[in-house]
């Protein structure tokens, strides 16, 4: 099951962006939501695309176990000593998502790429699982010919 943003009440955003802004020692406010992505099937495989600008290729990892695929991620976030924040919306820290997989993918076929802040996992559908169309045949007919010449009567 994916993890789940649980937004906060706005009084308690505001609480800790206040917090953020007037008391540095407390931290920064962190935005807790979970990785975008977009799925889609497309030619015989399952494509998925996730959302993650301004995060380093070597801090991404992608993970399966089970029918479980786990992608974590941090965006690192350090203002430099003596900058004065005014606001810190963007979500940083550590990311992870978590999406769960049908039966009917090659998990041992996986495929990632990581470009532009989006990393793109290839996940292969079964052969045995892919639609295929049936043919259907049609039984011969059974049916007794016999030909009736004109005029012929049937006497019992």
């Amino acid at each position: 099951m994916p993890t789940r943003y649980v937004p906060l009440t706005s009084f308690e955003r505001m609480d800790r962006l206040v917090d953020g802004l007037l008391s540095p020692t407390r931290g920064f406010p962190r935005s807790d939501r979970q990785i975008p992505v977009d799925a889609f099937q497309r030619d015989g495989r399952l494509e998925l695309r996730f959302d993650l600008p301004g995060v380093p290729e070597d801090s991404v990892e992608l993970s399966i176990e089970r029918r479980t695929l786990t992608v974590r991620a941090v965006r690192p976030y350090a203002p430099a000593e003596g900058d004065q924040v005014f606001f810190a919306e963007r979500p940083w820290g550590e990311f992870s998502r978590q999406i769960i997989l049908g039966d009917s993918l090659d998990t041992a076929r996986v495929a990632a790429t990581f470009d532009n802040g989006v990393l793109a996992v290839t996940i292969p559908v079964h052969e045995q699982a892919q639609s295929r169309r049936i043919e259907i045949r049609h039984a011969p007919l059974e049916a007794g010919a016999h030909e009736v010449a004109a005029g012929d009567t049937a006497s019992n």
